[in-house]
């Protein structure tokens, strides 16, 4: 590095440390507000250990001192079971608090951005939208036609990652509001002592509450977290991007007003419908799903109406109102005094529809004290009718900014979420439906033997009943539990579209899709239950979707989709869903199965397969991506990753998983949902329409490079993984897996099957405890072996690492992959992974596989700053590095204190003070390393 280099270097970072002064100052606020409860609480003793801990683990941490690591083994040595647990809550909420203060300050940093008008950042809605227009010659009809057909939906989904209470997400939440606010107002010092005294008694109550649940989440419990991030964000910050984009687009178009811009950001769920191994999914709890979100959506209406109302005191004395408006008046209850109100008369009607919408419904609603009975909408479109001939009137007669600000935002609020609130997903894995359509083959046939047909004869058998109309299914009995179980499910969803539209359950999902046959099985099922109508123009009314897992499956799945396609039944029924295929495809299990780097290379690679030969049928492709919250797990920035997909593959139309501790992460507080929200549809706009990622007449050369790179990188992976005799038993001793199981995090089981083998497990505990023994290894194992292999062959001439430079340089794709695996090595710490190494009784089988990785660690690393020229991790990124930075002294303890704790609870202390301070150190590193699953 030059001296110029050097010195330029040495004023950015004066300029980052300067631009972050005021998050070490919030951090060291709240810290010192929790350092004085801990002594309040449990004394000087108690503040002076957690302290001692901290400080030695930085210096272990720092300098890898031989000394310090003496010295924490003396202390974690000597700390009693009962004061372990004042120790791993103070980190925990040391941890827990940083990370507020780093989200405030992020929001800080973004807003004076704003106010100084600076150039706009990758990823903000608004630059996207000016990049279109610009490269569109300011011509706004290519975006109004994106709006037309484009769906974007981030799918929440209940998987065990998540291990935060709501109690303690509701602190943050306030602990944040109050940061906030001492942060953008300049309070009086009157206030400034209030403020003080409201966060110091959040804290106080932070620390007074239990941290962990006393039992398992039950399904119904993952349904009432979810629906809260409604009410944090979705159901404000929707309506507020719509009003966004809009409203730039009257400015930059210099027009006073443009055609509505279609609802195409949709918020979906799995939470209630996802059944997959989970057998505490039934159709009771489907249909409780259901309900409660309808009952939010009407809830949240019925709120929004009132205060409407309240505001719309205009008289006629003073304004004029349309015809239509005077018919919606004449059946509106009279108010005494207010008559010639027509529009306060017209919400309080409209408050008791909803009301009586709700209770139609059968949810427990109050009634509008001051309304008479009402009847109830027929759907959500008569209700949005109601609300355009009040803002049309508004319009007409000069009141046009009434017309916008609240109630704008409700109507937007009832197109997007209508009387359901969010579309809920099924979906079960295809051995299921195997055995379910075995049973019905046996009922309707009277022959056994579905099983054994070959794979021409179950394809003849199911179009042949699939095309033929048939009686809906009125009984279970003779069917196993299982089988009925399925049956009541489907029956129960059918239920769910006649009371509360098709909207409300709008997706099937098939889990390990393997071929055509899995695909027709499920319409098949539908079938027996009216879900789909036969006969020559058949109605489906499900989107059935197959998902696509594994490495086998990913590189079959264009194969399994013409062959779909070609099937001209099949097609009759796209034609009912508009000519629209959904596919899925799995992050999580494909990592699993094969590596990081193979994982991402054959999802890039089924995805351009799938572009091809939905073309060649002429159907619109929709992918589905089930991204993890890590990047063992297919995680990681989203702008970045929707970019980097291939081009075509996008096109307007993407569903994308969000799942675990994301969603608290991203859509708690509404400002951070917002912005969340604002990059997903950016990406999504800018892949479709701008033409990312063009690589010409480089891509076989760049394609060649990664197959290699990805077949070297899946046969390190495998030999470790798979085919190393004592991989299962370091795995086992090394992380805290089996310990997991009774931090009481979600409700699925964490395999498939009642076994503990590696191909068993399911994909988030299998990530989740890598992530927790700071090993990291599924985000990037396999890819130093994979490029030293591709760069020190010889027929590359000593061209390899050049090549691999200039596919960095131009690819998004390598771009997107390697900037990942950059923030998982440096969340990785093999020091201490080399503490929880330690766990693993048997000293040879340690050393050689814990050898094996921190070998490929460095290699991993070594190759990573070849290829991209940093010398340091996150060199990019200094905000990740910043946040890493923070968080550490509170993460590293909490793994120290885990270590000592894990081998005292092996060796038989068994005592309620130890487990329950193991659950705590899992949910706090978590918290600290905010995507840990």
């Amino acid at each position: 590095m030059s001296a110029a280099d050097s010195e330029n270097n040495s004023a950015n970072n004066k300029l980052v440390n300067d631009k972050d002064l005021p998050l070490r100052e919030d951090i060291r606020f709240l810290g010192r507000m929790l350092g004085d409860t801990l002594r309040e609480q449990d004394g000087d003793s108690a503040f002076e250990l957690v302290e001692n801990i901290r400080q030695t683990a930085i210096r272990f941490h720092r300098d890898q001192d031989p000394k310090a690591r003496e010295e924490l083994d003396a202390i974690l040595d000597r700390l009693s079971d009962e004061n372990a647990l004042p120790v791993v809550r103070a980190f925990s909420y040391f941890s827990l608090l940083s990370n507020i203060a780093e989200d405030v300050h992020h929001n800080r940093r973004r807003r004076a951005h704003l106010r100084a008008e600076s150039p706009l950042q990758e990823g903000s809605l608004t630059l996207a939208l000016e990049r279109v227009l610009t490269s569109n010659n300011n011509s706004p009809v290519i975006l109004f036609d994106f709006f037309k057909k484009a769906v974007v939906s981030p799918v929440l989904t209940a998987h065990p990652t998540e291990v935060q209470r709501r109690s303690i997400l509701d602190c943050q939440l306030t602990i944040e509001r109050l940061l906030r606010e001492r942060a953008r107002t300049e309070l009086t010092p009157n206030e400034l002592r209030h403020n003080e005294e409201n966060l110091r008694a959040t804290i106080e109550i932070l620390w007074q509450t239990r941290m962990l649940r006393p039992s398992r989440l039950s399904v119904n419990d993952e349904i009432e977290n979810g629906l809260t991030f409604y009410s944090y964000t979705f159901l404000t910050e929707i309506p507020y991007i719509y009003a966004k984009i809009e409203d730039f687009l009257e400015r930059r178009l210099n027009q006073s007003e443009i055609p509505a811009v279609s609802s195409f950001l949709r918020i979906g769920s799995w939470i209630g419908g996802d059944r997959d191994g989970n057998p505490f999914v039934t159709h009771d709890v489907m249909l409780r799903a259901v309900e409660r979100q309808s009952s939010v959506a009407l809830d949240y209406y019925i709120d929004a109406a009132q205060k409407i109302g309240r505001s719309m005191s205009l008289t006629e004395q003073l304004v004029k109102v349309s015809d239509d408006i005077k018919e919606l008046v004449a059946t509106a209850p009279d108010i005494p005094n207010r008559s010639d109100e027509p529009y306060r008369r017209i919400f309080l009607s409209i408050g008791a529809r909803l009301v009586a919408t709700a209770r139609q419904f059968g949810h427990q609603v109050l009634q509008l004290s001051t309304a008479e009975k009402r009847e109830p909408y027929a759907d959500c479109a008569e209700f949005l009718r109601d609300l355009d001939t009040i803002i049309a009137s508004l319009k007409q007669h000069k009141s046009a900014w009434i017309a916008r600000g609240a109630l704008r935002n409700l109507r937007r609020a009832a197109d997007v979420f209508g009387f359901h609130l969010t579309p809920l997903d099924m979906r079960q894995h295809s051995k299921i439906h195997e055995q379910v359509v075995s049973e019905l083959f046996q009922h309707h046939t009277g022959k056994s033997g579905y099983a054994q047909l070959d794979q021409k004869q179950r394809t003849e058998w199911l179009l042949s009943e699939i095309s033929q109309s048939r009686p809906i299914l009125a009984t279970y009995d003779g069917f196993s539990e299982l089988a009925q179980s399925e049956l009541r499910i489907l029956h129960c969803a059918a239920d769910i579209h006649r009371r509360f539209g098709r909207a409300a359950l709008p997706n099937y999902i098939i889990s390990m899709t393997t071929s055509i046959i899995n695909v027709l099985e499920v319409a098949y099922l539908l079938q027996q239950v009216g879900l789909l109508q036969s006969g020559e123009n058949p109605q489906l009314h499900l989107n059935i979707i197959p998902l696509f897992e594994t490495i086998s499956d990913l590189r079959v799945c264009g194969e399994i989709m013409d062959q779909l396609f070609s099937t001209p039944y099949y097609r009759k029924l796209l034609v009912s869903r508009g000519n629209v295929q959904e596919v899925m495809l799995g992050y999580s299990d494909s990592n699993k199965d094969g590596g990081f780097i193979t994982s991402n290379w054959e999802i890039y690679k089924a995805e351009i397969e799938l572009t091809k030969v939905f073309a060649k049928h002429n159907v619109e492709l929709r992918l589905f991506h089930g991204r993890g919250g890590t990047v063992g797990r297919g995680g990681g920035p989203s702008y970045q990753s929707i970019l980097a997909q291939p081009p075509g593959s996008v096109n307007g139309q993407i569903r994308v998983t969000e799942q675990g501790e994301v969603i608290s992460s991203k859509y708690a507080e509404p400002e951070i949902g917002r912005r969340n929200l604002e990059t997903l549809v950016a990406a999504t706009m800018e892949a479709t329409l701008l033409g990312h990622d063009s690589l010409g007449a480089n891509a076989d050369r760049y394609y060649q490079a990664m197959e290699e790179l990805a077949s070297a990188s899946f046969a390190a992976y495998r030999d470790l993984v798979y085919e190393t005799e004592g991989f299962k038993k370091f795995f086992l001793e090394s992380t805290p897996i089996r310990e997991m199981s009774g931090l009481h995090i979600g409700s699925r089981p964490p395999s498939r099957k009642n076994s503990d083998a590696i191909e068993d497990l399911r994909a988030i505990p299998w990530v989740f405890s890598w992530s927790l023994s700071r090993m990291m290894l599924p985000g990037w194992y396999g890819f130093g072996h994979a490029v030293e292999a591709f760069v020190n062959r010889e027929d590359q001439a000593g061209q390899g690492l050049a090549l691999l430079q200039e596919m960095y340089r131009e690819w998004p794709f390598m771009q997107t992959l390697l900037s990942n695996m950059d923030m998982v090595l440096a969340k990785t710490d093999m020091g201490i992974a080399s503490r929880y190494a330690e766990l693993v009784e048997d000293v040879a089988l340690r050393e050689q596989i814990f050898g094996r990785i921190k070998e490929e660690w460095s290699r991993s690393q070594k190759w990573l700053f070849a290829v991209t020229g940093h010398t340091e991790l996150l060199q990019d990124n200094p905000t990740l590095a910043r946040s890493i930075r923070n968080r550490t002294p509170y993460i590293d303890p909490l793994n120290h204190l885990q270590v000592e704790l894990l081998r005292r609870y092996r060796s038989g202390e068994d005592s309620e003070e130890v487990k329950r301070s193991i659950h705590l150190t899992i949910n706090g590193v978590t918290a600290g390393l905010r995507n840990s699953g």
